[in-house]
């Protein structure tokens, strides 16, 4: 959809811009002209009527020779006045009230300046001293009036067409009243305003450019029928998932299609307009008013640093550099074993994939002679370790490989950061790290405590971020039922009652950024995500929004696997000595002495725990069975 009002703006912008026409174009002229003349007019108007009234309409009385004097000298004076304050100039938009107010300006410049002389001149100029101040409000509304009777042509000339959607706009804040006007003066937008809908009672009697409030969101389905509305258009900014389930709920009761505006973010980086109205997705039903973490105040531990970023062409990974180069780091190196994923960052970030730049590192995390190699030559000074295998039933029947990425891969990483002299490290990790059930859960719980013990070996800002699902990252939940939806199904879930937490990328990377600032040494820092959400709602939702018929298959929990997940676990107590919404776990460190490989295989197979004595075995030892 193209943005509201630009036509609007053409149209009253016309000849408004000195860069737009030069001082030959005789549009502009024309325009300088017309304005000029009915300003002129309505003064010379005024100023009759004042003196008429001054002389209680005894037209008999009035010197006709000094009035019309007085008419030329207050017209050439508005034409001064007029230019200086640009009102001839085409700053200002036709009828805007940036013109209002350099009209009112003008007016008043104009009175004070031919009303002075004539107030202190008395009977001298043969004119009522009071001529020239009971002109003003008249001569005022005469040139508002004529401007706003214009504007109001223009905008009717601008009024969408009868095959445009019949729409009701859900707000009538600020930001409803910005789009109704955008929907009435752009005849391309595809959308007429009929009506709105507004929770607030004091707003029930309210009126937008002759679009009234007809109710709130229980008198929906009433408003649609009398309007005979096809859309809704909900213009509430930074509204909540759960608002915008009962609203949805509400729409589709009213067969109403419910679109949204972009987030204010994305119009200020350029990613959309504000006029660019998309379908409301799961996600925005599905996340969370973010929670501000107020990263900017404690993220200026990476201005001027070097920056290095492991699994940088994942999801997580490559919002995170987008982030952390938003900070002014004097480095920022991307590494990762997936090529086309670094490409793809790279891309996003620089606006290039040219893959032969020093910013971009092709490296195994397993490999740890060349991560040695790596952080010794480019010596970052905070490292973000995001490379990890994350899907748990893969994990389950691969556990070796969790064991080589996410348990050596995060000791590798570790131990090239302790030698490098790197000053922070932030290890992410999972909610299923607490009180672990799944391999999976498991590795990273075991990163997690690898994390500490390299924090209390060397007294530096080393700790770990635990949060739960990310919306929309590569391989979650959401792009996977979308898929399945897209192939006409059916949906599988593994139980109906199973919950899980829900976060969205941007959000997850800002608690990773922040962790760095305000976490301690061996802690790990787990977000509030709120209430978990429902597997099987989530499904219903999209199934619905999809609108086609998709069956839903239980199969089952799989191994590993929790009904609902948690963010602490039993042993560890969360403190939020920072940040009200975000907790502060200790937990225990783990020496890389006591890892064993035999260990892990047995509790892998669903073996009872081992005895703490089987985690004795030396890490040089594990390392090579491994």
């Amino acid at each position: 959809m193209s943005f509201w009002g630009q036509q609007t703006d053409k149209v009253l912008m016309l000849g408004a811009s000195c860069t737009l026409h030069n001082r030959r174009d005789p549009i502009r002229f024309v325009r300088f002209g017309g304005h000029y003349a009915c300003d002129s007019g309505a003064w010379a108007f005024a100023l009759v009527s004042a003196e008429a009234l001054r002389y209680e309409f005894h037209i008999g009385l009035i010197f006709w020779f000094p009035l019309l004097v007085l008419c030329s000298v207050t017209c050439a004076v508005q034409l001064l006045a007029g230019w200086a304050s640009h009102l001839y100039q085409g700053r200002h938009a036709y009828g805007s009230f940036a013109e209002v107010r350099a009209l009112l300006g003008t007016v008043f410049a104009v009175t004070a300046i031919v009303g002075l002389p004539v107030l202190l001149g008395g009977t001298t100029f043969l004119i009522p001293r009071s001529t020239v101040f009971i002109a003003l409000p008249i001569a005022f509304v005469l040139m508002g009036g004529v401007r706003y009777l214009q504007r109001v042509w223009v905008e009717r000339a601008l009024t969408p067409t009868d095959d445009a959607h019949r729409t009701l706009v859900y707000g009538a804040g600020y930001l409803g009243a910005s789009i109704v006007r955008r929907m009435l003066t752009d005849r391309h937008s595809g959308f007429l305003p009929v009506g709105l809908i507004d929770d607030d009672p004091c707003k029930r009697n309210t009126w937008l450019d002759g679009v009234r409030v007809l109710g709130n969101q229980a008198a929906l389905t009433e408003a649609a029928c009398l309007t005979g509305a096809t859309t809704l258009v909900v213009t509430i900014a930074r509204a909540d998932s759960s608002l915008l389930r009962g609203i949805s709920d509400a729409a589709a009761a009213a067969g109403l299609q419910v679109k949204v505006l972009p987030a204010l973010e994305q119009v200020l980086e350029g990613q959309s307009r504000l006029g660019d109205l998309r379908d409301l997705s799961i996600e925005d039903l599905l996340g969370r008013n973010p929670i501000d973490t107020h990263v900017e105040s404690i993220a200026g531990y990476l201005s001027g640093k070097r920056v290095l970023v492991t699994g940088a062409g994942g999801s997580i990974g490559s919002e995170l550099c987008r982030q952390i180069r938003a900070f002014g780091p004097s480095e920022l190196m991307m590494l990762d074993r997936d090529e086309t994923g670094l490409q793809m960052t790279q891309i996003s970030i620089l606006g290039h994939g040219l893959l032969d730049t020093d910013d971009v590192i092709l490296a195994d995390i397993r490999d740890s002679d060349a991560l040695s190699a790596i952080l010794m030559k480019r010596r970052p000074e905070v490292v973000f370790h995001a490379a990890a295998l994350k899907h748990l039933p893969m994990l389950e029947q691969y556990p070796s490989e969790a064991w080589k990425t996410n348990v050596l891969g995060t000791l590798n990483m570790l131990d090239a950061a302790l030698a490098a002299g790197v000053e922070t490290f932030v290890n992410i990790s999972t909610d299923k790290a607490a009180n672990p059930t799944s391999v999976l859960g498991h590795s990273k719980h075991l990163a997690e405590r690898l994390t500490a013990w390299a924090a209390q070996a060397s007294g530096r800002t080393y700790l770990s971020v635990r949060f739960g699902n990310v919306i929309g990252s590569r391989g979650s939940m959401l792009p996977t039922f979308t898929t399945l939806i897209e192939a006409g199904g059916p949906l599988t879930i593994t139980h109906p009652d199973v919950t899980r937490f829900f976060m969205t990328i941007p959000e997850a990377c800002q608690l990773v950024i922040q962790a760095g600032g305000i976490g301690r040494p061996a802690e790990v820092l787990i977000l509030d995500m709120g209430e978990p959400v429902k597997i099987l709602d989530v499904a219903q939702r999209m199934i619905a929004m999809s609108g086609r018929d998709i069956s839903i298959v239980y199969t089952g929990l799989r191994r590993g696997e929790k009904l609902h997940e948690e963010l602490i676990g039993d042993n560890e107590t969360g403190e939020r000595p920072v940040h009200p919404k975000i907790s502060h776990a200790a937990i225990e460190a783990l020496s890389p002495a006591l890892l064993d490989k035999d260990a892990w295989d047995a509790r892998c197979a669903g073996n009872p725990e081992p005895p703490s004595a089987a985690w004795g075995q030396a890490a040089r030892r594990t390392r090579a069975a491994a």
